[in-house]
């Protein structure tokens, strides 16, 4: 038989992902005392009241004595055998004073809030309260899980997710399992199924296992924005926060995620860590998760090109002297040294302290990968624009910077630049204005066009008088 200490490592071990089963926390029963504005369960001198607009099935399990009860217009009351309420005779000397006592609401508890649930590998554990650590995505019901109501016990739920339908298992309700589609959904169009379960989502039963013995993936990633809404990440104080896949916060531990091969067992596996190293005692106070995860795949780790299904191993820091480093050291070592005979190909390690194992090769690839993409690119282009495929584009073509600059200046000055009058003896002579006798009888002679310009003669230089041996 195994020790208490012993007894509390199998609580921190996530389970394989074929064999879960979820246990909703929360419950409306009468004797919850949690479920009272005053923090205790009304007594023969107090007056019970419900919002008279509130929708709740509550679970009676005793006989109760009450001065007066103030029932809401849609509820009920499930009775376990015994049960009921009777109005006192006289005061209830163990009651005090009395006062009125208001049931709380129950509306805002939502399926996918992952601390109202708990997680547990078989049914045996749910019952010895044997629960298992996990990231908050597979905290709440995955969707090859058996999700369970206690036997005796009453609740309400919101149902409310991003997709019409929430697949699950099986759903055991006040003992009652079911596993059929059909059978469910009479059970939910009932006044106590319809008090139960209430939102935009209907919980649908009858989905397969995982039968793939390498686990199976969630599949509450597309609801994770509801998940991680519901949670409030802590400060840490760690060198180095990790954040998990699947994980709302960053985390204080180790993360050890292993490449698989199709010999691999998750439950083998999973047994393997727990007698190899969890029962040790230097490692009671570590919490440690294990799952299937899909992981994103980044070229020279910025852009993305794929997923790939990875096991992913969290240790948690407890609340003692932290040991989750060298768990995760541990664990990296017997993969290596065992990892060919466990279906492992390969083991990469991180740290919150800045420790890693992890390997460059990964990015080196990634690096030469992406070069090996250009020059093709660039190879390519070449050969299309010397086979005429593609024609690169000519300078005339391009636009003229002058021009640009010249509409920049004429816009600051606020519209058209004023060129003043026009100077005839600057201007071409195609553009010269025909207007006769405007320049005289000379024009012909006194300006001449050759092929180096515009000539002007000067009428008081005559070149036949020149002498330049004078």
């Amino acid at each position: 038989m195994l020790k208490a200490p012993d007894m509390l490592l199998l609580f921190c071990l996530l389970g394989a992902a074929n064999a879960l089963y979820k246990q909703w926390i929360h419950d409306t029963n009468y004797e919850n005392k949690t479920n009272w504005d005053k923090g205790a369960v009304p007594c023969g001198n107090d007056i019970v009241q419900f919002s008279a607009q509130s929708e709740v099935s509550v679970y009676v399990e005793t006989m109760h004595s009450v001065q007066e009860m103030r029932l809401p217009v849609n509820g009920e009351f499930i009775l376990n055998s015994g049960a009921g309420f009777y109005i006192a005779d006289g005061q209830d000397p163990g009651c005090g004073a009395g006062a009125t006592t208001q049931f709380k609401d129950s509306d805002s508890l939502l399926w996918f809030n992952p601390a109202l649930w708990q997680a547990a590998a078989t049914l045996d554990d749910v019952q010895r309260g044997n629960f298992l650590f996990s990231v908050h995505e597979e905290s709440v019901p995955c969707q090859y899980d058996d999700v369970i109501f206690k036997a005796k016990s009453s609740f309400r739920v919101d149902t409310t997710s991003s997709n019409p339908t929430i697949p699950v298992k099986s759903v055991s309700v006040l003992g009652k399992r079911f596993t059929s589609t059909s059978e469910f959904q009479q059970h939910l169009s009932s006044r106590t199924g319809r008090l139960q379960f209430h939102g935009s989502s209907v919980v649908s039963v009858g989905n397969s296992g995982c039968g793939d013995p390498t686990g199976c993936v969630c599949g509450n990633s597309r609801n994770v924005d509801k998940i991680c809404g519901t949670v409030t990440c802590t400060s840490l104080i760690c060198k180095k926060p990790l954040r998990p896949v699947g994980h709302c916060c960053d985390v204080c531990g180790a993360i050890v995620t292993l490449q698989y091969t199709t010999s691999f067992n998750l439950e083998t596996y999973r047994l393997r860590i727990q007698n190899l190293f969890l029962l040790q005692p230097q490692y009671k106070s570590v919490q440690l998760g294990m799952s299937k995860v899909s992981k994103s795949q980044r070229l020279m780790g910025i852009i993305p090109f794929g997923t790939t299904a990875e096991i992913q191993i969290v240790v948690v820091d407890g609340e003692a002297d932290s040991q989750s480093e060298t768990l995760a050291r541990d664990i990296m070592n017997d993969a290596r040294s065992q990892g060919s005979h466990l279906g492992i190909a390969g083991a990469e390690f991180q740290a919150s302290s800045g420790s890693s194992d992890e390997s460059n090769a990964g990015m080196v690839v990634g690096i030469v990968f992406g070069v090996l993409i250009m020059v093709a690119l660039i190879a390519c282009m070449i050969v299309l624009v010397h086979k005429g495929v593609v024609q690169m584009p000519s300078m005339s073509s391009m636009p003229s910077l002058s021009r640009f600059k010249k509409n920049d200046v004429t816009e600051d000055l606020g519209g058209p630049l004023d060129h003043g009058f026009d100077n005839p003896m600057f201007d071409k002579l195609t553009t010269l204005p025909d207007i006769p006798h405007l320049y005289g009888t000379e024009i012909n002679s006194s300006i001449s066009m050759t092929k180096i310009g515009v000539h002007f003669v000067n009428p008081v230089y005559d070149e036949h008088e020149t002498d330049f041996n004078a």
